[in-house]
């Protein structure tokens, strides 16, 4: 079974009950803390293997984690300079991969962080609400039934004087039935096209005709309307967030892109080479 840093850090957390050496109060991020094979381990080594802990070691004593956290670097640091030259190719390419990653992620998150503002928060939102017309929204509830004929007898019944909510109580197969028919408030665009036409053509109060659409049949009941009020900005904050962020990251992949030559040599491979792993095992 392989091992993961995860798995072997955990293991030696759980056994690393012992007192730990006193340490001096200046310390920084270069502060050696043991030193394998001429190779030094530093306190900054510590508090990033540390933060890469699953969960629940993240809640452990300081002094659980100091000891577990020294002794999983110590070790893997011995058993990385065994190798010697003997790495697999694979090996060689992970780390590759992984340095590669961590630096953009690194890059894009330096560039989030810059422009995830609340002076930037505060003009995506007075774009968006500013000066935006105040958008209707509607209060209606629905029978739905499988055929048009059955909503035409309901329609009948209705047009009748028949009670709206314990017909869809009694007959309505959809989810709201129970709750007569009731579906809230909803503004335009949250319901099938189909659907919100035969709202918007309603009055308060008035009943359609059997309306289809891809669910089955419904005969709609306009509860009532109101004007919708702009949400306030920390209701919008991490949808506004989530928006900057993703146009931070295409500008700055873009920018990056344009100012960095690469060069995709004329060379044809067959696409299934992707899957030979072989050809990283030496």
């Amino acid at each position: 079974m392989r091992m993961t840093n995860k798995t072997w850090a955990a293991g030696l957390i759980s056994l690393a009950l012992s007192t730990v050496p006193a340490m001096a109060q200046d310390v920084t991020a270069d502060t050696v803390v043991a030193t394998v094979g001429g190779k030094d381990i530093t306190l900054g080594h510590m508090i990033v293997a540390r933060n890469a802990l699953p969960a629940q070691y993240q809640q452990l004593e300081a002094e659980v984690l100091f000891q577990g956290v020294l002794d999983q670097l110590v070790q893997q640091t011995a058993l990385a300079q065994s190798l010697g030259d003997d790495v697999t190719t694979a090996t060689k390419l992970s780390i590759d991969n992984q340095t590669s990653g961590l630096l953009a992620g690194e890059a894009l998150g330096k560039a989030i962080q810059s422009a995830v503002t609340e002076e930037a928060l505060q003009a995506a939102y007075d774009a968006r609400f500013a000066d935006a017309e105040p958008e209707t929204e509607f209060r209606a509830a629905h029978i739905l039934v499988e055929t048009e004929d059955e909503a035409k007898a309901l329609k009948e019944e209705l047009d009748g004087g028949a009670d709206f909510a314990a017909l869809a109580r009694d007959k309505s197969t959809g989810p709201s039935g129970p709750n007569g028919g009731d579906l809230g408030w909803f503004g335009k665009g949250m319901m099938v096209p189909e659907f919100e036409a035969a709202v918007i053509a309603l009055e308060p109060g008035q009943v359609s005709e059997p309306v289809q659409t891809q669910f089955g049949w419904h005969v709609v009941k306009l509860e009532e309307t109101r004007l919708a009020e702009a949400p306030a900005l920390d209701e919008v904050r991490q949808e506004l967030a989530a928006e900057i962020e993703g146009a931070t990251i295409d500008a700055v992949v873009t920018e990056v892109m344009e100012a960095t030559e690469v060069v995709r040599p004329e060379v044809e491979i067959d696409p299934s080479a992707i899957n030979n792993l072989d050809l990283v095992a030496e």
